[in-house]
């Protein structure tokens, strides 16, 4: 587990960090700041500017956890499944939250374990350069991101920025595919939010029905579902008929 979370750590920094560097620049006066010139030509940044950039893209690890892995879907998805069940705060925020977390690493794996072989491996046994290392795993995050957004989202936000078209999925720049990967997430997360919350509404009508037909309108009819929607979430086996979905919408998409 923990070389799966290192390899999170690193793949998200590199990607947002490096992915897309801009034109080389010249020398700069400022020894943190410097540019190296490599044997074979080129340039490349000092250590000190790599590590400064790496820990501050750490710093924007939980953003990117929302917007570039299958985490949005997922919590959105549960957290209408509490909504439509009516049990207010049970389960509780961090339990969600935990789940969801463990499902994306669960889901990222092979993602990750990619990322891990191409670029972040090959990075610290020294056989490329951090842009490089860089380079490859923001490839294969957007790999990911491409795989799982709806084209007419894709379009939509280049067409925003004014562009007609990109000649191969890595030229896709991260302002376009990042906004179009959430929107279809979120549009994918409430099809599949709509689709549980139709049972438990069902019994909420018919118990309301049931209540206004025996006359008893001061009995609130949530207090009377209640325990028919949780004996039937449970012979269900919901939990584990929701998690399945989850995996398999990603794993199949």
């Amino acid at each position: 587990m923990h070389k799966v979370l290192l390899s999170l750590l690193c793949a998200l920094a590199f990607a947002i960090a490096w992915a897309e560097p801009a034109a080389a620049q010249s020398a700069l006066d400022i020894p943190l700041l410097r540019l190296q010139s490599q044997p074979g030509g080129g340039q490349t940044l000092s250590l000190s500017l790599q590590t400064l950039a790496l820990m501050t893209a750490l710093t924007l690890l939980p953003s990117l956890l929302l917007v570039m892995t299958s985490f949005t879907r997922i919590i959105i998805t549960l957290s209408i499944l509490r909504q439509a069940l009516g049990t207010q705060q049970t389960p509780p925020n961090q339990v969600l939250v935990g789940l969801a977390l463990f499902m994306t690493l669960f889901i990222m794996a092979p993602t990750f374990k990619t990322i891990n072989e191409q670029a972040f491996t090959p990075y610290t046994q020294g056989q490329i350069q951090i842009e490089e290392a860089a380079t490859r795993a923001g490839t294969t995050m957007k790999a990911f991101m491409l795989r799982h957004t709806r084209e007419s989202d894709l379009l939509l936000m280049a067409d925003l920025q004014g562009d007609k078209g990109y000649d191969s999925p890595a030229a896709v720049p991260y302002q376009v595919i990042v906004p179009a990967f959430v929107m279809s997430e979120l549009r994918t997360a409430f099809t599949i939010g709509f689709l549980l919350f139709l049972p438990f509404l069902v019994i909420d009508i018919v118990v309301s029905s049931v209540l206004m037909s025996l006359g008893m309108m001061m009995l609130s009819p949530t207090l009377v579902s209640l325990p028919f929607k949780l004996m039937l979430f449970v012979v269900v086996d919901g939990w584990s008929a929701t998690v399945t979905s989850l995996v398999e919408s990603f794993l199949k998409g």
